[in-house]
């Protein structure tokens, strides 16, 4: 399960779910998340291919902000997007006053922006929640527009592998002082679809209130995700394996992320 509800889409695009009730259990339920692996790939792959700074920086599926405002403390100057308005105002609480960081709510699918960015990021599987492959065309189309020329790309996704040996059919389960939960993994009717039921339980005043969310998420092949990178217009579209750099040609059965740096061409 990602971070964010930017573009969480079913189905013939059908929105699956919001993040409403959840956005505000969503952190503590992320707290061992290894948010800042995300950022030291990111700024480490930016450091290395890009040459303007302060830079101009969009998080694509920005969640609570967690990745934005680490970011943001490296000297980028972020923008951050999500399809979710309680995860944004959640997102915003957490910003100090001197971070100066824009928060748009916005569907990924319909992305626009009156300005261009040096770089585009979008991590914790964000792009696993368009489940089809015309949508996640469109959201490489809109991400190649709303770049700079020579700007970068940056995302990862579940391997295909990965989902298919690791999530399909699994159930997760944890229990805590205030809030429980479990969580059934089955496989979708799409090939790498996966299909997450979330029963949450939220102590609320000495009794414990249930609530429900369905998220869908669908893997693909590494080499279908680059020919639609390409086909979009990227250029030099390098992939590596759980926050390496090292470049891979083929996806392997021990690899969970993959990695993905896209530039546009100047």
């Amino acid at each position: 399960m990602g971070r964010c509800s930017n573009g969480c889409r079913g189905k013939s695009g059908q929105l699956t779910m919001s993040y409403g009730e959840m956005a505000y259990v969503y952190d503590q339920l992320m707290a061992d998340v290894p948010y800042d692996k995300w950022v030291e790939w990111a700024h480490s792959a930016l450091s290395s291919y890009a040459a303007s700074s302060p830079m101009d920086v969009l998080d694509l599926g920005c969640g609570t902000g967690e990745i934005t405002l680490r970011m943001n403390e490296l000297h980028y100057r972020m923008t951050g997007v999500d399809l979710s308005e309680d995860m944004l105002a959640l997102a915003r609480q957490k910003a100090r006053p001197d971070q100066q960081i824009s928060w748009l709510h916005m569907d990924m699918l319909q992305l626009e922006s009156d300005w261009k960015f040096n770089a585009v990021i979008s991590f914790c599987d964000v792009l696993n929640y368009i489940t089809t492959s015309e949508e996640l065309k469109m959201v490489f189309r809109n991400v190649y527009h709303a770049l700079e020329d020579s700007g970068l790309f940056l995302f990862d996704v579940h391997a295909l592998s990965y989902v298919s040996r690791s999530l399909a059919g699994a159930t997760f389960a944890e229990v805590y002082d205030e809030l429980s939960y479990i969580w059934f993994c089955d496989p979708g009717d799409q090939p790498g679809e996966i299909v997450h039921d979330l029963t949450f339980f939220l102590l609320e005043d000495d009794t414990y209130r249930r609530f429900d969310e369905t998220h869908v998420q669908r893997a693909y092949t590494m080499a279908d995700l680059k020919r639609w990178l390409e086909d979009s217009g990227f250029v030099n579209v390098r992939v590596s394996c759980d926050f390496s750099h090292h470049p891979i040609e083929q996806e392997s059965d021990a690899c969970e992320r993959l990695f993905f740096v896209c530039h546009k061409q100047s």
